[in-house]
């Protein structure tokens, strides 16, 4: 019987996650082919996911309607849409062609990829480019303070705490800088890890439909919180999210990590339904390099 129950559980998250994603093509998949010139229902949705993620900064008077809210493709908009596909490696047009779409409907952290300090090096001896990425004015967490406690908060769910203490135990051994432990208060603790929903209170809401699977801030704040409407798994299955790779993912904004250029990387901001990523060694660089090789 509990067998049963569990498996029609799982079918219905699976219903509901498939639902919020036909919502959200509903949104912006028509809008495949339009370009500047364009005036089409629902393209403010696509300006508002701009502006939210760092593309698109209108300056809004007060004697003039903000532009976010009209469906108008104008030249900031063609501006954005190519800073968008140069950032991700598609082919800039400035066009919502297919890619493009394809892209934005992706899950993904909620920190903008815009407007952060670029520390894009070339290594021309081994012939690697680092694409990994810091943020403004490069915060970390103080010289001697590589000890950092955790705990997760009373609305955590204890059966995904095992992935995020095997993401701080990998970024742990994968450093050989950082050590992680948990305490027994979120009070005391540097990191504070939540399950979130709707408004939280940080000024950065998980609303319906969200592309977005979890954030986390930049050092010394130290929270972050995953997207309890999302439809998590440990481990890899079909239309859902890993919880330990987003740990890793926004353990690095914990970190000092913004996102990164670089597919491969965990600090790539979007997140595959049914993918599982590791650490990989342009996130080791980049903290590396904003921790100065540790010394």
């Amino acid at each position: 019987m509990k067998s049963l129950m569990a498996s029609k559980h799982t079918f219905l998250c699976v219903l509901l996650f498939l639902f919020s994603l036909s919502k959200g093509d509903d949104k912006i998949k028509h809008l495949q082919g339009c370009k500047r010139g364009s005036k089409v229902q629902g393209l403010h949705e696509v300006k508002q996911y701009l502006a939210q993620f760092g593309y698109l900064n209108y300056q809004v008077t007060p004697d003039h309607v903000n532009p976010l809210q009209n469906d108008e493709f104008d030249e900031q908009i063609e501006a954005a849409v190519k800073d968008f596909q140069n950032f991700y490696h598609l082919t800039a047009t400035g066009t919502l062609d297919g890619p493009t779409i394809s892209q934005m409907l992706m899950p993904r952290c909620g920190r903008p990829d815009k407007g952060i300090s670029s520390h894009n090096h070339e290594k021309k001896l081994l012939h690697i480019v680092s694409h990994y990425q810091f943020f403004p004015n490069s915060p970390r967490w103080p010289p001697g303070k590589s000890h950092l406690t955790y705990e997760f908060a009373s609305n955590y769910p204890n059966i995904y705490v095992p992935p995020v203490v095997s993401a701080f135990n990998k970024w742990a051994s994968a450093t050989g800088y950082f050590t992680f432990s948990r305490v027994d208060s979120v009070t005391i603790a540097d990191l504070k890890i939540s399950w979130e929903s709707g408004d939280h209170g940080d000024g950065i809401p998980f609303p319906p439909g969200t592309p977005v699977v979890a954030h986390a801030f930049a050092p010394t704040d130290g929270r972050f919180h995953y997207n309890a409407n999302q439809n998590w798994f440990i481990g890899a299955s079909p239309n859902a999210i890993d919880v330990e790779t987003v740990a890793l993912h926004e353990i690095g904004h914990l970190l000092g990590l913004d996102h990164s250029q670089f597919e491969n990387a965990i600090m790539w901001s979007y997140v595959p339904t049914g993918a599982v990523k590791g650490l990989d060694s342009d996130d080791i660089q980049g903290i590396q390099a904003l921790y100065m090789l540790y010394k």
